[in-house]
């Protein structure tokens, strides 16, 4: 397996729809339809933009996104939100591992940022991955969504670089 890590371009904004349609991603974000997914990849060019979104690669095929949701005011400069996602045929391979690793590079070398932070629904696999970079939780959102008559809590966590 060929693995590259390399800057975002806004033509990778296909690939984001496509990874946040696939089931097994969505359930996983508070997107619920494709105008609310094509709002967040709107969202998502302002960072690509910016440089501070990283894409992977797989023998040349892209199969996953991070980045940076940089903060706009002053005070809030020195933290933000990541996100991350992993195409589900390229998970467990170390695909997100390296997206991470580089995306902590990133924020520490060009954005001079000290603290990265993630949201993640209590019942995602990641978590593990998450652990495992050195995110500890620092708090619980009970009764985060709701579907149907079941409820799924949000679990804070970050990292200090």
């Amino acid at each position: 397996m060929n693995l590259s890590i390399r800057q975002s371009i806004v033509e990778d904004g296909k690939m984001f729809l496509n990874l946040l349609q696939q089931p097994d991603v969505l359930q996983y974000f508070p997107m619920h339809d494709l105008r609310e997914i094509e709002d967040s990849v709107r969202i998502w060019e302002i960072f690509c933009n910016r440089g501070a979104s990283l894409t992977s690669e797989v023998n040349g095929i892209p199969c996953g996104i991070a980045f940076l949701n940089l903060q706009g005011y002053k005070k809030f400069a020195h933290q933000c939100l990541i996100t991350i996602i992993v195409d589900q045929s390229f998970r467990n391979k170390g695909v997100g591992t390296a997206l991470l690793k580089e995306l902590f590079k990133l924020a520490k070398e060009t954005f001079h940022l000290e603290i990265l932070h993630l949201e993640v629904y209590e019942t995602n696999p990641a978590i593990n991955l998450y652990r495992r970079m050195g995110f500890e939780e620092f708090g619980l959102q009970e009764k985060f969504i709701k579907e149907g008559d079941s409820y799924i809590g949000k679990i804070f966590m970050q990292r200090f670089l």
